[in-house]
Protein backbone atom coordinates (compact mmCIF):
# COMPACT_ATOMS: atom_id res chain seq x y z
CA UNK A 1 0.00 0.00 0.00
CA UNK A 2 1.23 3.46 -1.09
CA UNK A 3 1.42 6.79 0.86
CA UNK A 4 -1.80 7.97 -1.61
CA UNK A 5 -3.56 4.56 -0.89
CA UNK A 6 -6.27 4.80 1.81
CA UNK A 7 -6.97 2.23 4.34
CA UNK A 8 -10.87 1.05 3.59
CA UNK A 9 -12.94 -0.91 6.70
CA UNK A 10 -15.63 -4.09 6.07
CA UNK A 11 -17.89 -5.22 8.66
CA UNK A 12 -19.25 -8.55 7.31
CA UNK A 13 -22.71 -9.50 8.66
CA UNK A 14 -24.20 -12.94 9.30
CA UNK A 15 -27.50 -14.15 10.42
CA UNK A 16 -27.27 -17.23 12.11
CA UNK A 17 -30.11 -19.85 13.29
CA UNK A 18 -29.31 -23.51 15.38
CA UNK A 19 -26.03 -23.61 12.82
CA UNK A 20 -22.95 -23.32 15.34
CA UNK A 21 -20.30 -25.64 13.19
CA UNK A 22 -20.97 -24.25 9.93
CA UNK A 23 -20.96 -20.51 11.65
CA UNK A 24 -17.63 -21.66 13.18
CA UNK A 25 -16.48 -22.80 9.96
CA UNK A 26 -17.42 -19.69 8.41
CA UNK A 27 -15.67 -17.20 10.80
CA UNK A 28 -12.56 -19.28 10.61
CA UNK A 29 -12.65 -18.53 6.81
CA UNK A 30 -13.03 -14.89 7.45
CA UNK A 31 -9.61 -14.51 9.72
CA UNK A 32 -8.45 -16.39 6.15
CA UNK A 33 -9.70 -13.40 4.44
CA UNK A 34 -8.97 -10.67 6.51
CA UNK A 35 -5.11 -12.13 6.96
CA UNK A 36 -5.59 -12.19 2.26
CA UNK A 37 -6.87 -8.44 2.74
CA UNK A 38 -3.78 -7.35 4.38
CA UNK A 39 -3.00 -3.29 4.50
CA UNK A 40 -5.96 -2.94 2.18
CA UNK A 41 -8.22 -2.90 5.10
CA UNK A 42 -9.42 -3.20 8.67
CA UNK A 43 -12.59 -6.25 8.95
CA UNK A 44 -14.94 -6.53 11.66
CA UNK A 45 -17.72 -9.15 12.31
CA UNK A 46 -21.28 -8.90 13.26
CA UNK A 47 -23.37 -11.97 14.20
CA UNK A 48 -27.10 -11.75 14.87
CA UNK A 49 -28.78 -15.13 16.13
CA UNK A 50 -31.97 -15.08 14.98
CA UNK A 51 -32.17 -18.49 17.95
CA UNK A 52 -34.51 -17.61 21.16
CA UNK A 53 -31.79 -19.02 23.41
CA UNK A 54 -29.01 -17.15 22.18
CA UNK A 55 -26.92 -20.73 21.51
CA UNK A 56 -24.19 -19.06 18.37
CA UNK A 57 -22.95 -16.36 21.85
CA UNK A 58 -20.50 -19.22 23.28
CA UNK A 59 -19.14 -19.78 19.50
CA UNK A 60 -18.71 -15.75 18.31
CA UNK A 61 -17.36 -15.50 21.95
CA UNK A 62 -14.15 -17.76 21.14
CA UNK A 63 -13.31 -14.93 17.96
CA UNK A 64 -12.97 -11.90 20.14
CA UNK A 65 -9.60 -10.57 19.30
CA UNK A 66 -9.19 -12.28 15.94
CA UNK A 67 -10.58 -9.56 13.64
CA UNK A 68 -9.13 -6.12 13.55
CA UNK A 69 -12.67 -4.36 13.91
CA UNK A 70 -13.42 -6.70 15.94
CA UNK A 71 -16.58 -8.78 16.41
CA UNK A 72 -19.95 -8.31 17.81
CA UNK A 73 -22.77 -10.44 18.80
CA UNK A 74 -26.37 -9.51 18.52
CA UNK A 75 -29.39 -11.50 19.62
CA UNK A 76 -32.56 -11.20 17.37
CA UNK A 77 -34.67 -14.63 18.52
CA UNK A 78 -37.43 -13.79 16.64
CA UNK A 79 -37.03 -16.78 13.99
CA UNK A 80 -37.58 -13.91 10.98
CA UNK A 81 -35.01 -13.40 8.90
CA UNK A 82 -35.90 -9.58 7.62
CA UNK A 83 -35.78 -8.93 11.36
CA UNK A 84 -32.35 -10.55 12.07
CA UNK A 85 -30.68 -8.72 8.81
CA UNK A 86 -31.69 -5.32 9.57
CA UNK A 87 -29.99 -5.72 13.17
CA UNK A 88 -27.26 -7.01 11.63
CA UNK A 89 -26.95 -3.99 8.74
CA UNK A 90 -27.83 -1.48 11.22
CA UNK A 91 -25.13 -3.08 13.77
CA UNK A 92 -22.51 -3.42 10.42
CA UNK A 93 -23.07 0.21 8.93
CA UNK A 94 -22.19 1.62 12.11
CA UNK A 95 -18.74 -0.51 12.48
CA UNK A 96 -17.43 -0.13 8.82
CA UNK A 97 -17.60 1.82 5.04
CA UNK A 98 -18.98 -1.12 3.63
CA UNK A 99 -20.84 -3.74 4.91
CA UNK A 100 -20.55 -7.34 3.37
CA UNK A 101 -23.08 -10.24 3.81
CA UNK A 102 -22.93 -13.87 3.52
CA UNK A 103 -25.00 -16.96 5.31
CA UNK A 104 -23.74 -18.76 7.88
CA UNK A 105 -23.69 -21.97 5.87
CA UNK A 106 -21.52 -20.55 3.34
CA UNK A 107 -17.65 -20.30 3.29
CA UNK A 108 -16.44 -17.48 0.86
CA UNK A 109 -13.02 -18.02 -1.47
CA UNK A 110 -10.23 -16.80 0.46
CA UNK A 111 -9.76 -13.99 -2.15
CA UNK A 112 -13.39 -12.81 -1.58
CA UNK A 113 -12.99 -9.44 -0.14
CA UNK A 114 -10.63 -8.52 -2.28
CA UNK A 115 -12.69 -9.20 -5.03
CA UNK A 116 -15.73 -7.63 -4.04
CA UNK A 117 -13.37 -4.11 -2.78
CA UNK A 118 -11.62 -4.84 -7.01
CA UNK A 119 -14.86 -4.61 -8.51
CA UNK A 120 -16.38 -1.41 -6.46
CA UNK A 121 -12.87 0.01 -7.17
CA UNK A 122 -13.27 -0.78 -11.09
CA UNK A 123 -16.53 0.30 -11.36
CA UNK A 124 -17.73 3.12 -8.40
CA UNK A 125 -20.55 1.02 -8.00
CA UNK A 126 -22.86 1.27 -4.55
CA UNK A 127 -23.17 -2.20 -3.89
CA UNK A 128 -21.41 -5.63 -5.71
CA UNK A 129 -22.57 -8.99 -5.87
CA UNK A 130 -21.35 -12.48 -6.33
CA UNK A 131 -22.69 -15.90 -7.19
CA UNK A 132 -22.70 -19.19 -4.43
CA UNK A 133 -22.01 -22.43 -5.60
CA UNK A 134 -23.63 -24.98 -4.18
CA UNK A 135 -21.68 -28.10 -2.41
CA UNK A 136 -22.57 -31.26 -1.20
CA UNK A 137 -20.35 -33.78 1.03
CA UNK A 138 -18.62 -37.32 -0.17
CA UNK A 139 -21.16 -40.51 0.38
CA UNK A 140 -23.92 -37.93 -1.44
CA UNK A 141 -26.11 -39.70 -3.83
CA UNK A 142 -24.56 -39.74 -7.01
CA UNK A 143 -27.57 -38.32 -8.96
CA UNK A 144 -27.41 -35.19 -7.12
CA UNK A 145 -24.26 -34.35 -8.95
CA UNK A 146 -25.05 -36.01 -12.15
CA UNK A 147 -28.06 -34.08 -12.45
CA UNK A 148 -28.26 -30.18 -12.10
CA UNK A 149 -29.41 -29.93 -8.50
CA UNK A 150 -27.25 -28.08 -7.34
CA UNK A 151 -27.41 -25.26 -9.89
CA UNK A 152 -30.61 -23.92 -8.15
CA UNK A 153 -30.35 -20.57 -7.43
CA UNK A 154 -27.26 -19.95 -9.82
CA UNK A 155 -26.26 -17.20 -11.41
CA UNK A 156 -23.96 -16.10 -14.04
CA UNK A 157 -24.26 -12.47 -15.24
CA UNK A 158 -21.50 -10.76 -17.46
CA UNK A 159 -18.10 -9.06 -15.23
CA UNK A 160 -18.92 -5.82 -13.69
CA UNK A 161 -22.54 -5.73 -15.23
CA UNK A 162 -25.48 -4.07 -13.99
CA UNK A 163 -27.71 -5.54 -11.76
CA UNK A 164 -30.98 -4.90 -10.34
CA UNK A 165 -31.02 -7.32 -7.55
CA UNK A 166 -28.19 -8.44 -5.12
CA UNK A 167 -28.00 -11.62 -2.71
CA UNK A 168 -27.91 -11.48 0.34
CA UNK A 169 -25.71 -14.44 0.52
CA UNK A 170 -22.61 -12.72 -1.49
CA UNK A 171 -22.81 -9.11 -1.38
CA UNK A 172 -21.56 -5.87 -0.18
CA UNK A 173 -23.27 -2.14 0.33
CA UNK A 174 -22.20 0.73 1.15
CA UNK A 175 -22.98 1.58 4.61
CA UNK A 176 -22.85 5.37 3.93
CA UNK A 177 -26.08 4.71 1.32
CA UNK A 178 -27.38 2.37 4.17
CA UNK A 179 -27.41 5.19 6.69
CA UNK A 180 -28.87 7.82 4.31
CA UNK A 181 -31.60 5.25 2.96
CA UNK A 182 -33.19 4.56 6.70
CA UNK A 183 -36.42 3.57 4.92
CA UNK A 184 -35.26 0.81 2.62
CA UNK A 185 -34.85 -2.09 4.83
CA UNK A 186 -35.88 -6.12 4.51
CA UNK A 187 -39.65 -6.14 4.81
CA UNK A 188 -40.48 -8.65 7.80
CA UNK A 189 -43.50 -9.96 6.31
CA UNK A 190 -41.52 -11.79 4.30
CA UNK A 191 -38.82 -12.75 6.87
CA UNK A 192 -40.17 -16.41 6.89
CA UNK A 193 -41.55 -17.06 3.15
CA UNK A 194 -38.53 -15.81 2.00
CA UNK A 195 -37.38 -13.41 -0.92
CA UNK A 196 -36.44 -10.73 1.59
CA UNK A 197 -32.97 -9.64 -0.08
CA UNK A 198 -34.43 -9.50 -3.79
CA UNK A 199 -37.43 -7.20 -2.60
CA UNK A 200 -35.17 -5.03 -0.03
CA UNK A 201 -32.37 -4.63 -3.32
CA UNK A 202 -34.35 -4.51 -5.88
CA UNK A 203 -36.37 -1.45 -3.58
CA UNK A 204 -32.97 -0.14 -2.69
CA UNK A 205 -31.85 0.04 -6.82
CA UNK A 206 -35.22 2.18 -7.52
CA UNK A 207 -34.02 4.34 -4.99
CA UNK A 208 -31.01 4.90 -6.84
CA UNK A 209 -28.38 1.82 -5.15
CA UNK A 210 -26.07 0.98 -8.71
CA UNK A 211 -25.61 -3.02 -8.31
CA UNK A 212 -22.84 -4.75 -9.91
CA UNK A 213 -21.87 -8.40 -10.43
CA UNK A 214 -18.06 -9.58 -9.87
CA UNK A 215 -17.84 -13.17 -11.25
CA UNK A 216 -14.55 -13.73 -8.80
CA UNK A 217 -16.05 -12.64 -5.38
CA UNK A 218 -18.28 -16.21 -5.18
CA UNK A 219 -18.97 -18.50 -2.38
CA UNK A 220 -19.38 -21.73 -1.79
CA UNK A 221 -22.73 -23.04 0.22
CA UNK A 222 -21.76 -26.42 2.15
CA UNK A 223 -25.21 -28.57 2.51
CA UNK A 224 -25.05 -31.28 4.81
CA UNK A 225 -25.62 -35.00 4.46
CA UNK A 226 -28.79 -34.70 5.95
CA UNK A 227 -30.21 -32.35 2.99
CA UNK A 228 -28.21 -34.92 0.74
CA UNK A 229 -31.96 -36.80 -0.37
CA UNK A 230 -34.40 -36.30 -2.76
CA UNK A 231 -37.03 -35.15 -0.51
CA UNK A 232 -35.31 -32.02 0.55
CA UNK A 233 -34.41 -31.31 -2.95
CA UNK A 234 -37.67 -31.48 -3.88
CA UNK A 235 -39.06 -29.31 -1.51
CA UNK A 236 -35.99 -26.55 -1.98
CA UNK A 237 -37.75 -26.70 -5.47
CA UNK A 238 -40.96 -26.23 -4.54
CA UNK A 239 -39.87 -23.34 -2.63
CA UNK A 240 -37.79 -21.18 -4.71
CA UNK A 241 -40.79 -21.19 -7.18
CA UNK A 242 -43.25 -19.94 -5.02
CA UNK A 243 -40.87 -17.42 -3.50
CA UNK A 244 -40.32 -16.05 -7.18
CA UNK A 245 -43.66 -15.72 -7.58
CA UNK A 246 -43.80 -13.49 -3.81
CA UNK A 247 -40.41 -12.24 -4.77
CA UNK A 248 -41.80 -11.13 -8.40
CA UNK A 249 -45.15 -9.53 -7.30
CA UNK A 250 -43.78 -7.67 -4.64
CA UNK A 251 -41.53 -6.00 -7.11
CA UNK A 252 -44.71 -5.12 -9.21
CA UNK A 253 -45.04 -8.04 -11.43
CA UNK A 254 -49.14 -8.91 -11.81
CA UNK A 255 -50.23 -12.35 -10.30
CA UNK A 256 -51.64 -13.03 -13.94
CA UNK A 257 -48.18 -12.62 -15.58
CA UNK A 258 -46.53 -14.74 -13.20
CA UNK A 259 -49.12 -17.53 -13.07
CA UNK A 260 -48.62 -17.73 -16.89
CA UNK A 261 -44.90 -17.54 -16.51
CA UNK A 262 -45.45 -20.53 -14.06
CA UNK A 263 -47.53 -22.16 -16.90
CA UNK A 264 -44.86 -21.84 -19.42
CA UNK A 265 -42.28 -23.22 -16.50
CA UNK A 266 -44.27 -26.45 -16.24
CA UNK A 267 -44.82 -27.12 -19.80
CA UNK A 268 -40.69 -26.79 -20.19
CA UNK A 269 -40.30 -29.36 -17.21
CA UNK A 270 -43.03 -31.83 -19.00
CA UNK A 271 -40.74 -31.30 -22.15
CA UNK A 272 -37.30 -31.86 -20.28
CA UNK A 273 -37.15 -35.62 -20.83
CA UNK A 274 -38.74 -35.67 -24.18
CA UNK A 275 -36.21 -33.09 -25.62
CA UNK A 276 -33.23 -35.40 -23.23
CA UNK A 277 -34.63 -38.39 -25.04
CA UNK A 278 -35.01 -36.99 -28.85
CA UNK A 279 -30.59 -36.55 -28.31
CA UNK A 280 -30.39 -40.05 -26.93
CA UNK A 281 -29.58 -39.18 -23.26
CA UNK A 282 -31.14 -39.95 -19.99
CA UNK A 283 -34.18 -38.45 -19.10
CA UNK A 284 -33.06 -37.16 -15.36
CA UNK A 285 -36.96 -38.02 -14.02
CA UNK A 286 -35.64 -36.50 -10.85
CA UNK A 287 -35.18 -33.15 -12.19
CA UNK A 288 -37.93 -33.47 -14.42
CA UNK A 289 -39.97 -33.53 -11.30
CA UNK A 290 -37.66 -31.12 -9.34
CA UNK A 291 -38.88 -28.66 -12.24
CA UNK A 292 -42.08 -29.13 -12.13
CA UNK A 293 -42.30 -28.49 -8.67
CA UNK A 294 -40.11 -25.13 -8.98
CA UNK A 295 -43.32 -24.16 -11.48
CA UNK A 296 -45.84 -25.78 -9.58
CA UNK A 297 -44.57 -23.37 -6.55
CA UNK A 298 -45.44 -20.22 -9.16
CA UNK A 299 -48.79 -21.70 -10.21
CA UNK A 300 -50.06 -21.88 -6.77
CA UNK A 301 -48.60 -18.46 -5.55
CA UNK A 302 -51.80 -16.06 -6.78
CA UNK A 303 -54.02 -18.68 -4.57
CA UNK A 304 -52.49 -17.24 -1.76
CA UNK A 305 -50.52 -20.47 -1.01
CA UNK A 306 -46.77 -19.50 0.68
CA UNK A 307 -44.38 -22.22 1.46
CA UNK A 308 -42.05 -20.68 4.45
CA UNK A 309 -38.09 -21.32 4.13
CA UNK A 310 -36.36 -24.04 5.87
Amino acid sequence: MTMNERRTSIAVAICTYKRNEPLAVLLDQLIVCATRLGNRGAVGVVVVDDSWDGMAEAVVKKYAGCFELGIEYRKSGRQNISIARNLAIETACQMAEWTAMTDDDCVPITDWLDELLDTQAATGADTVTGTMVRRVPPGSPKWLTDEPFLGVGHWSPADQSELTVASTFNSMISSRWLKEHAEIRFRPSLGVVGGEDMVFYRAAHDAGLRIVFSKNAFVYEDEPLARANLAYQLRLFLWQGNSSYVTSTHNGISPVRMFLHGGKSMVRALGHPVGRLVRGQRPQLRYTLALALHAAGKLIGPFGVRINHK
